[in-house]
């Protein structure tokens, strides 16, 4: 960007009336800003590729090249500047035409010094808003790997780890905060290892019914069962030689660990409904938002399957701890989702960075990227305004940054706590704040289990409860 805290934005004015120019001149070099002034297009597009200006403010009607010829020349100025064109009132139909060629802004004769400072500090205003879009985006590119942004110090960790882990062999365990990416970890530990011309097959655990995910992990043969009507692979033969992602792991039931613990073991599987067993070459990715150790801890998760998967972990942190990544994934989604929906939105208001950068994202990078979205689509300029934003997201901003309810909300009615209330149990606090969590998520049990970090069949029982 040419104006930095110790530059001055670079004005140039190009108006043939010397009395005019001189004006003109002085009224933005009185607004703080470097001006040079010339009479005509060609001198204008002669300085500009020297003197790199931001912004140039022509009339129309010049000796020579007009005002809209020069504006046709923009792409030859290496500094691509705003423009602001000048004209007299009788020719708004040629300003008009100027803004569809693309001019930032037109002002009429005579001018009102006013308005001029006003449409120059808007055009430049415009313009560090792009340039610091153009800088996220490219960024963004620079810190993607296989399609992970971040650039912050946990993900540069992250990466490090991720690359030496590839290279082994072995089960890999991901785990960290619902909506992290862990799918997008998973699939690069895939494409940086020497299965990646293998395939990939993810597997959402959670997705699958009991009875049927032993047909789906190691496959049947014909007659296995009712509705079994032909011999199907299973997801291990479909991933051989490559990478098998079993995505919510802690929601395979007792029976099931214990067939996969003994994949891990020897690589043999058996399909239903059939006697022998036969080998495959199938490496594990398994992830989870829960603390796999506290579930072997209570029982619910196979200890020894724990230490089985344990020997490599990774660790993917949430938004709120990856510092700047924010920006630069709020500018990501927004060039993706800008082209994908047709619209012309260039960036985010100050005050809509802002009032993201003080949110606590629980729904981390998948929350962001929905927001984004959402924004773009709803956004009624071309700048994503606070307005634009969620409820929620507004509200954390002017609670000071904090995405939860203010103390006195935890108290109010319907709140989780009644004044003077003898303190509860856990389990009915965890109830109590789920309804809370709901009522505020309009109901959405999909956002709430997201939110909440928990999965579906806790969700219902907790909303059970509160039912009661």
């Amino acid at each position: 960007m040419n104006a930095s805290a110790n530059d001055l934005w670079k004005v140039l004015v190009v108006e043939d009336d010397g009395n005019l120019r001189n004006l003109i001149a002085s009224e933005v070099r009185d607004s703080g800003h470097a001006v040079k002034a010339v009479a005509s297009a060609e001198e204008a597009l002669s300085l500009a590729q020297t003197w790199a200006p931001d912004l140039i403010l022509t009339d129309i009607k010049l000796p020579g090249a007009d005002g809209i010829a020069l504006l046709k020349r923009k792409p030859d100025i290496p500094s691509t500047p705003g423009f602001i064109i000048i004209t007299a009132y009788g020719s708004v139909p040629q300003a008009v035409e100027a803004l569809k060629t693309g001019a930032d802004n037109f002002l009429t004769k005579p001018l009102d010094t006013d308005h001029l400072a006003l449409a120059v500090r808007n055009a430049l205003e415009v313009r560090e808003l792009k340039e610091t879009v153009r800088r996220f985006r490219e960024s963004a590119d620079d810190a993607a790997f296989h399609g992970i942004v971040g650039g912050s110090a946990p993900m540069r960790r992250l990466f490090e780890h991720l690359k030496q882990i590839a290279r082994a062999e072995g089960p890999v365990t991901i785990g960290g905060e619902s909506g992290t990416g862990k799918d997008l970890v998973a699939r690069a530990i895939h494409q940086e290892s020497s299965r990646r011309d293998a395939p990939f097959i993810p597997v959402n655990c959670a997705g699958i019914p009991e009875n049927l995910m032993e047909s789906e992990l190691f496959g049947h043969t014909a007659g296995a069962y009712t509705g079994a009507v032909k011999t199907r692979r299973g997801l291990f033969d479909e991933a051989d030689g490559g990478t098998l992602f079993l995505d919510e792991v802690a929601e395979i039931p007792a029976t099931m660990q214990a067939k996969l613990l003994r994949v891990l073991q020897d690589g043999s599987i058996r399909p239903v409904g059939k006697n022998q067993e036969h080998s495959v070459d199938t490496r594990i990715i398994v992830a989870t938002n829960r603390d796999l150790e506290e579930e072997m801890h209570h029982a619910r998760f196979r200890e020894d399957l724990f230490y089985r998967l344990e020997a490599f972990s990774l660790y993917v942190p949430a938004l709120r701890e990856r510092g700047d990544d924010l920006d630069l994934l709020a500018a990501y989604f927004l060039s993706h989702y800008a082209v994908r929906e047709g619209r012309r939105v260039d960036g985010f208001s100050q005050h809509a960075i802002d009032c993201l950068r003080k949110y606590d994202f629980p729904g981390n990078v998948r929350e962001l990227q929905n927001i984004v979205h959402s924004a773009v689509v709803f956004c009624r300029g071309s700048t994503i305004a606070t307005e634009d934003l969620p409820e929620r997201v507004r509200c954390a901003s002017a609670m000071g940054g904090k995405s939860g309810p203010h103390d006195d909300q935890l108290f109010a009615e319907g709140g989780l706590l009644a004044q003077n209330e003898p303190f509860p149990s856990m389990e009915e606090m965890k109830v109590r704040y789920t309804r809370h969590l709901l009522r505020q998520m309009n109901g959405n049990k999909r956002r709430t289990a997201a939110m909440l970090g928990i999965g579906r069949k806790t969700l219902y029982r907790y909303i059970q409860g509160a039912n009661e």
